[in-house]
């Protein structure tokens, strides 16, 4: 039976146990029901990560429209959720569960949430109704930064990351940074130490945020910020934890995406200045307005706001390097930006694992719920909860993903264990590295010279125990192989 159909049937029991308890109200038969229903829905992908990493932008970039605000407003202070809707619609849940349907309002291209009177502290809820293609898959959650000014702000991102009761209702996280920060090692280990007790999210990926800024905006920003992510795999701040950061611009993305041919003419002009009054013009913003150049202010002044400096350096780089209209530069700034890869490994990591990841968070919701209402009724209930929990290997092979990185393992071991623990793509060809059209019983003879060699590396002297695990578990992976 299916890991999904398995998880519907235990909540299926517990309805019927708890239903015969006088006690249970009808909250929780509801609690139950939405239980049910979220292995239906969008996979939830968390963005977290420190204040002004970028967070808001990439999720713009991702969905390819402006409608996460990214200035500092009450909405900024609040979880909002971003899920698929026919039509626009702003939804606000607050002071006890109080429905208000907010305003839609764009201006310039952008959505513009308000809360009105109701102020941050009283949010329970904020959600965005869009429609999105990238919406029909993931349910996409954006989060305040924490470090912020305000206690209450990064309390409430904390509370829902790594909450004290019940499970983070994020399936997935990505976690962004701009740099290593004793912020993001700290924030990071909570991640960590709360999917190790089971009630946080199982899979997460790390981004490399505003990897345009990390060169002082030259069009080797991002090799730049490549080689500040590869030196973060044997940073030992970060032994134990997530090490694999993808650079990423959300800026770059999104402005790719939502490219103007008017935006483009203004780049164009400037990229056609004697380099010397380029160079001295785009050193500020108050220069780039100050410079006698024959480019109306206005349009200047709504590049610098789309753009801003290291945008528009980038950009123009782009342009001198032969990107000749709108479309070419487009194409290049997303390309640029590192999102294509980001989007490549959402859908590797997450979307192949979409039914499992829900499972797991179906399966953390229902375990609280039988926790808070423990009786002798659901006590076979929660013991088949546990034990899929701890027996399912697909779940066990999302935890050691979350962290190889962390393995005291050659490089070439790690990439090995990633593809065979699923990582790069469940299918029996990807894990085995074999090409689509290999026969079976081709994969089935390197399935099993795979198992000899992990064998082989469990009889290691002095092997740590999370590393014997990881090797275990890459036998397991490929006797299902085998099995299948």
């Amino acid at each position: 039976m299916d890991t999904v159909d398995l998880v519907r049937m235990l909540i299926h029991d517990a309805r019927s146990e708890l239903s015969a308890d006088p006690r249970i109200s009808a909250e929780i038969d509801a609690e139950l029901a939405a239980c049910q229903r979220r292995l239906d829905e969008p996979l939830r992908v968390a963005l977290a990560g420190t204040l002004k990493s970028g967070k808001s932008t990439l999720l713009n970039a991702l969905v390819g429209e402006e409608i996460a605000p990214t200035d500092a407003t009450e909405c900024t202070r609040v979880v909002t959720w971003f899920s698929r809707s026919a039509t626009p619609r702003v939804d606000l849940t607050h002071d006890g569960g109080q429905h208000t349907a907010l305003p839609v309002n764009r201006a310039a291209g952008r959505l513009r949430l308000d809360l009105g009177p109701v102020s941050a502290d009283r949010v329970e809820r904020l959600e965005v109704g869009w429609p999105s293609s990238l919406l029909d898959q993931y349910t996409l959650i954006d989060t305040p930064g924490t470090s912020s000014n305000s206690y209450d702000v990064s309390a409430r991102t904390l509370k829902f990351l790594t909450p004290d009761e019940g499970s983070c209702p994020a399936d997935a996280i990505v976690y962004l940074m701009r740099s290593l920060h004793s912020t993001d090692v700290t924030l990071l280990r909570s991640l960590h130490e709360h999917a190790g007790t089971g009630r946080g999210a199982l899979g997460i990926i790390g981004v490399l945020s505003r990897a345009d800024e990390t060169d002082g905006g030259r069009t080797a920003s991002l090799d730049a910020a490549r080689q500040l992510s590869t030196q973060l795999r044997t940073d030992r701040q970060l032994a134990g934890l997530h090490r694999d950061f993808l650079p990423v611009s959300g800026l770059l993305a999104l402005r790719g995406q939502t490219l103007r041919q008017r935006e483009f003419v203004t780049l164009f002009q400037l990229a056609a200045l004697p380099p010397d009054v380029l160079e001295a013009a785009l050193v500020s913003p108050g220069r780039l307005m100050a410079t006698d150049l024959a480019i109306a202010t206005p349009d200047r002044e709504q590049l610098v706001a789309t753009f801003g400096m290291v945008g528009i350096r980038i950009a123009i780089s782009l342009i001198c390097s032969g990107a000749s209209d709108a479309p070419a530069l487009a194409t290049e700034l997303v390309r640029h930006s590192g999102l294509d890869q980001l989007r490549e490994t959402l859908s590797t990591r997450f979307g192949s694992r979409n039914r499992q990841l829900k499972a797991h968070s179906a399966l953390r919701t229902l375990r609280s719920i039988l926790l808070r209402h423990r009786s002798p009724r659901t006590v076979r209930v929660f013991r088949s909860v546990d034990r899929l929990l701890a027996d399912n290997h697909c779940f066990t092979e999302l935890r050691l993903l979350a962290g190889l990185a962390a393995l005291p393992v050659p490089e070439p071991t790690r990439i090995a264990l990633d593809h065979v623990l699923g990582g790069r793509g469940t299918s029996a060809a990807t894990r085995l590295g074999l090409p689509p059209d290999a026969s079976p019983t081709h994969t089935r003879a390197i399935a099993l010279r795979a198992i000899r060699y992990w064998h082989d590396q469990l009889g290691e002297p002095l092997l740590d125990q999370p590393t014997a695990r990881t090797y275990q578990a890459a036998i397991r992976s490929c006797e299902a192989i085998i099995a299948s």
